[in-house]
């Protein structure tokens, strides 16, 4: 089957705009809601509300709840400020202490369909007038294989790679024309570092940032760190696509000379080593801009520059964000109602132009900013067309230099992050890409065999 388009035109939606902000400690409640009672109200618990230490945001969110209210007298919101847990989901859900909107990172969602834990809400979604209006792309990790919607995105992304476009010039290289390749990417980094002193080419490799970017080139190679083994996943680690990457990195790193001498670096490291001038090129977000800018004091912002993600033979890229689903345990009317506020809450405000530019003016006020970062678009090109237009008198930032972005992304199948336990898996496989990135003669085989077997513990312990 194709994969669906993404909108061509940017959308300039901003990154973490409107919203209730991080969830905070987990812990179960044996209050699951209701139905019923005076005038058929339905009553539904929803996770998001923000931590008692946070009193400004727990006014906005029992703001907008009042608000919904006010408009659906029929339904009454109880705010929880748990958080999905993939280590107690299942307890819960069995024992009933759930919410009815519960919000999961994009690394869930197909295990939660796979595993019959959500349900789906396209009969529910499709009654809300700009439903058919929703960017297919970003629907398409959180539906199964018959095409129904199990969930509203929120802040969708997909990684890409970032680059100097100084450092390209000054290699003789075209900043307009980035690598679309991991060929392209490795041919850029030798032509920087010989003619700069700067690292071509950075890979993070601490905190778990190895074993999530090495996810990334496997998905450009076309393979996968998971895999479905019945009703269960365990490590794939021993493939060609997983191989291929880390060989990648060593030629790159030990024949090239084209990484530079500081290894084991974390996000941050790279990004302020990027937001100084001394990184020609790495993996990750538009959204960079904003970090290098605002944390790192990037001062020549006309050098940024990002690309889709370039590609060895994979034809994809790792996307991310935050979902929100109703538990398969929900009565209808009860998710009915879920899914209305999911909608007034989480898609509206993404949908609708006079938020997008009142929430850019704002942003707009802080010299500071970067407001116009483009993010992966929510909906179609008429929609983000408006919302562009909306906010266009408020953009600081040099949207030609993401156009790369924005024009090759949609030819990207989007995959979301393994399915379970991502975040130990990445810790497993950060020091296979740290041998391989400080020792020229590691042996990749044996590497693989080993965190295969550690993650494959892990995932066990974790089903």
């Amino acid at each position: 089957m194709a994969t669906p388009r993404l909108s061509r035109v940017a959308a300039l939606l901003l990154s973490g705009i409107a919203g209730a902000g991080l969830l905070t400690a987990c812990g179960s409640d044996d209050n699951a809601g209701g139905s019923g009672g005076d005038g058929g109200t339905v009553t539904i618990r929803v996770q998001g509300l923000p931590p008692g230490t946070d009193q400004a945001g727990q006014d906005q969110f029992n703001a907008k709840i009042a608000e919904f209210e006010e408009q659906n007298p029929d339904i009454t919101i109880e705010a929880s400020t748990n958080e999905y847990d993939p280590q107690t989901f299942s307890a819960l859900l069995a024992g009933g202490g759930v919410e009815d909107v519960i919000r999961v990172p994009l690394t869930e969602p197909q295990g939660l369909i796979q595993r019959g834990q959500v349900q789906p809400i396209t009969q529910y979604l499709d009654e809300w007038e700009h439903a058919d209006e929703i960017n297919p792309q970003v629907l398409e990790p959180i539906s199964d294989a018959d095409g129904e919607v199990y969930g509203i995105p929120r802040s969708p992304f997909a990684l890409g790679l970032v680059y100097n476009r100084a450092l390209f010039e000054q290699a003789g290289l075209d900043p307009d024309a980035p690598p679309a390749t991991w060929d392209d990417v490795r041919t850029a980094a030798q032509a920087i570092s010989a003619a700069t002193g700067a690292a071509g080419f950075v890979h993070e490799s601490k905190d778990g940032t190895g074993g999530w970017q090495l996810t990334m080139l496997a998905y450009a190679h076309g393979g996968d760190l998971e895999k479905p083994d019945g009703d269960t996943y365990v490590a794939d680690f021993q493939n060609d696509a997983v191989r291929d990457s880390l060989e990648l990195l060593r030629e790159m790193r030990w024949t090239d000379q084209s990484m530079g001498e500081t290894q084991l670096l974390n996000q941050d490291d790279v990004i302020r080593q990027f937001a100084a001038g001394q990184v020609g090129m790495f993996m990750g977000t538009p959204g960079t801009y904003r970090v290098a800018k605002q944390n790192f004091g990037m001062e020549e912002t006309a050098n940024y520059g990002v690309t889709s993600m370039p590609q060895a033979g994979g034809d994809a890229t790792m996307s991310g964000g935050e979902i929100f689903m109703v538990p398969a345990s929900v009565p209808e009317d009860r998710a009915a109602a879920a899914v209305k506020w999911m909608v007034f809450y989480y898609a509206e405000p993404q949908y609708d132009p006079e938020t997008a530019a009142a929430e850019a003016e704002a942003l707009a006020q802080d010299p500071a900013a970067a407001v116009g970062v483009p993010v992966l678009p929510m909906f179609d090109d008429a929609q983000q067309q408006l919302i562009n237009d909306a906010i266009a008198p408020f953009v600081n930032v040099e949207l030609e230099n993401f156009q790369p972005y924005l024009t090759g992304t949609p030819e990207l199948e989007l995959k979301p992050e393994p399915p379970l336990n991502a975040q130990a898996l990445y810790q497993v496989l950060d020091p296979v890409v740290q041998a391989v990135l400080t020792d020229a003669d590691a042996d990749i085989d044996a590497l693989l065999a080993s965190a295969e077997d550690e993650a494959n513990r892990q995932l066990a312990a974790a089903q």
